[in-house]
């Protein structure tokens, strides 16, 4: 009898423990439970957006979840994905911070221009503001192993880009009119984020694709502030209201048996690597890659 007594009072107990966590989840956590800061992480080449805007998402939706951290290590990508990751952020009414790591430039900078504060290392490679689209000729190598190539197409510029041939001046045009379009597109944006510190002007100045070390973006405003991850993840937590030190929600990426074997963090899709060749613009740092 008295065994069974201690049985029901230790199952009341720990019954009370679980009723009492799922009251704290459903209320959005206690002090400890419910004060965090997501850290998403931008790293690599940008060649899609979807799992991203999913995390976004997940930490929009979160209660517990009351700043985000966008921690930046990327030379950018193409420009929808960049786009469409900007715009999601953009969305979120929870404060943003940005964290620079060794670079973010072109769509990565543009990625961190959706946080109410950028941070930077001092050495931080950023910038690159412009767009880029380039193209592999072929036709001298074909032409010296004897090979042909024919097309057949229902109008003037369907094979714009083509590898086997030089572009017309005619298709020249109609790409750099593109490429301003898209280029504008970006300046509009930065002069819209940083509004507060530089002028559509004074954003065009510095849009002509050249590269910033961290301090030179704080001198030019491109950024807010020098400083690393755990700064930004401190300034969030403040931004958000969280007292004292926030803890840290953060999903970090699995890395490959190959990709650790040849020390690539990253390494692009491998459908995306031996694509056929085709027109594509980037808002992506070159640096003779």
């Amino acid at each position: 009898m008295k065994n069974r007594r201690v049985f029901i009072i230790l199952g009341t107990i720990v019954g009370l423990f679980f009723l009492m966590l799922i009251l704290l989840r459903s209320m959005g956590g206690s002090a400890s439970m419910g004060q965090k800061v997501a850290v998403i992480d931008i790293t690599g080449i940008i060649t899609k957006s979807d799992a991203t805007i999913k995390l976004i998402h997940a930490y929009r939706d979160d209660p517990s979840v009351k700043a985000i951290v966008m921690r930046v290590d990327s030379p950018g990508g193409s420009v929808a994905p960049v786009q469409e990751i900007y715009t999601e952020l953009e969305k979120i009414e929870k404060p943003i911070v940005a964290s620079m790591g060794g670079s973010a430039a072109s769509g990565g900078y543009y990625i961190a221009c959706a946080a109410d504060t950028i941070f930077a290392n001092p050495g931080t490679l950023t910038g690159s503001i412009g767009v880029i689209m380039q193209f592999t000729r072929m036709k001298g190598l074909y032409d010296k192993v004897g090979l042909e190539h024919q097309v057949i197409k229902s109008g003037q510029f369907k094979d714009t880009g083509s590898p086997f041939r030089t572009l017309t001046e005619e298709e020249q045009a109609v790409l750099q009119a593109t490429v301003d379009d898209v280029h504008n597109q970006f300046v509009d944006t930065i002069a819209e984020a940083r509004s507060s510190l530089l002028t559509r002007t004074e954003v065009v100045e510095l849009a002509d694709g050249r590269i910033f070390s961290g301090r030179q973006a704080l001198d030019s405003k491109l950024i807010d502030q020098l400083g690393n991850l755990p700064d930004a993840i401190k300034i969030a937590g403040e931004l958000g209201g969280i007292e004292g030190k926030p803890k840290v929600l953060r999903k970090q990426k699995k890395t490959s048996l190959f990709e650790q074997l040849i020390g690539i963090k990253q390494m692009p899709p491998f459908d995306e690597m031996f694509s056929a060749p085709g027109v594509t613009f980037r808002y992506q740092m070159n640096l003779g890659d």
